[in-house]
């Protein structure tokens, strides 16, 4: 879940709470930014904020009181964020998360491959008629996606996919790269997809999400004909089978006048 370049290593199993174990704190958001990064870190919550989209997600998770949600920054993969250390308890709801935003968030601009919506605000056009953190915020926004996703996935079967993955990634590096190998078959029906399939449809996701703060936050309407342009043509290119995904959020109510697309 990392936004930035792509890899096939796939994060340590998700952990269960153990029986017995100490007293979690109650739910809500938790901010551990570095004193250097808190100017910086406040810039980008506000812009998130300064939507509906971005509103409404942050109060979902700053009055759960299930869910510890933890937000850090790091130096490590400084432009880009990623999320982890999920936890979930007996009964299997997701109870801890932590985002962690690389301190450059409002630098540089992922590939479109992955990335189509995060992307497409390189352009000219964007780039220097919105602020950095605007970037920030979408590329925030892209992991509260992941975060929304991650609630609905059944525990079990996340845990399963993280098991199966390394096993999967194994085979096929001695098997001289053949996905038609009977094991890998076998591997994939049981995750449910290979472990690239799995990795984009995850992706994708966090760009929905992008995408729709970006929806909020570009108001003027040719603007925001152009920028949904610039997104359609890099899913196009690089994701045409999840198309819909991101035209239903091109044609939806909260998006004002019609592009034409």
């Amino acid at each position: 879940m990392c936004l930035g370049a792509m890899t096939l290593v796939w994060s340590a199993p998700a952990r269960p709470l153990a029986a017995g174990s100490a007293a979690r704190p109650a739910g809500g958001i938790r901010e551990q930014i570095s004193a250097k990064d808190k100017l910086r870190f406040q810039e980008w919550k506000d812009e998130f904020l300064s939507t509906d989209t971005g509103v409404r997600e942050w109060d979902t998770y700053a009055y759960d009181q299930r869910l510890v949600l933890t937000i850090t920054t790091s130096t490590d993969n400084r432009y880009g964020a990623g999320i982890g250390h999920y936890e979930w308890d007996n009964s299997g709801h997701l109870v801890a998360a932590t985002i962690t935003l690389g301190s450059r968030l409002d630098e540089e601009y992922p590939e479109p491959v992955y990335y189509p919506v995060v992307n497409a605000l390189r352009q000219g056009e964007f780039r220097y008629s919105i602020s950095r953190s605007v970037l920030a915020a979408a590329k925030m926004a892209h992991e509260f996606g992941h975060l929304s996703r991650m609630i609905a996935t059944d525990a079990t079967f996340y845990r399963l996919q993280s098991e199966l993955v390394p096993s999967y990634n194994a085979i096929i590096r001695n098997n001289g790269w053949n996905p038609r190998d009977p094991r890998l078959v076998e591997l994939a029906r049981r995750m449910g997809g290979t472990p690239v399939e799995i990795w984009e449809d995850r992706e994708y996701w966090g760009e929905a999400n992008a995408m729709l703060y970006l929806r909020d936050r570009i108001t003027n309407g040719s603007l925001r004909c152009s920028l949904f342009s610039y997104i359609l043509r890099n899913v196009d290119t690089y994701a045409k089978v999840y198309r819909t995904r991101f035209m239903e959020i091109a044609e939806s109510q909260a998006s004002p006048g019609h592009c034409g697309m």
